[in-house]
């Protein structure tokens, strides 16, 4: 890890908090947290180093507010966004207006930690391991068919089974089939983890 980076962890729920901030110390990070976007940025520093990890619904200043205000400071450190499982399509959102990464609750420690250490690497700038990655991820949606890139697409506006099936003519079912499809044609092990694929490729 560079030395003086720092993650910081925004999020209301202070047993969640708490178990990042953990998770991440015993990882070797130094990390400060906060109860409220509005508190971060009362600390924040000129030229803060390190990333952030904060949760996209909150009270007071949203995770997607602070993001638009970070936005508006060049050099402003990467932002991790961490969600509920009703809250993905909202995450998504976050992802295309600059966060760089996104996880779904309740998330693993490792995962948690992989997604710092790439946070911190997108500041360094892209490895030749990221554009290979990219590369490989436009390959496998590349061979989604047209009624999977559409189910795929409606997952993303945050559409359930169900809304999909009446609005593609087609039953649950085979709604059900494609997705399962998506999932295994690009190998994604959560929906987090493919929306985070679909907007990679975007911003690729």
């Amino acid at each position: 890890m560079s030395e003086g980076q720092v993650i910081h962890v925004i999020d209301d729920d202070e047993a969640l908090r708490d178990s990042v901030r953990l998770f991440l110390v015993n990882a070797g990070f130094e990390v400060r947290t906060y109860a409220a976007a509005s508190e971060f940025l009362a600390a924040l520093e000129s030229g803060v180093s390190g990333c952030i990890v904060t949760d996209v619904r909150m009270p007071g200043m949203s995770g997607m507010e602070l993001l638009a205000h970070l936005s508006a400071h060049p050099g402003a450190p990467p932002v991790i966004v961490i969600t509920g499982h009703a809250d993905v399509p909202l995450a998504v959102r976050a992802m295309k207006q600059g966060a760089v990464d996104l996880l779904e609750k309740p998330f693993p420690a490792e995962e948690l930690i992989a997604a710092v250490r790439r946070a911190l690497d997108l500041r360094a700038g892209p490895s030749a391991d990221e554009e290979r990655h990219i590369q490989e991820t436009q390959a496998k949606l590349a061979a989604l068919s047209a009624r999977e890139n559409e189910v795929l697409d409606r997952l993303i506006r945050g559409q359930p089974n169900k809304i999909i099936a009446y609005e593609m003519g087609i039953s649950p079912r085979t709604v059900e089939v494609h997705r399962a499809n998506v999932m295994k044609k690009t190998q994604a092990g959560s929906l987090s983890e493919l929306f985070r694929m679909f907007i990679n490729v975007e911003r690729g």
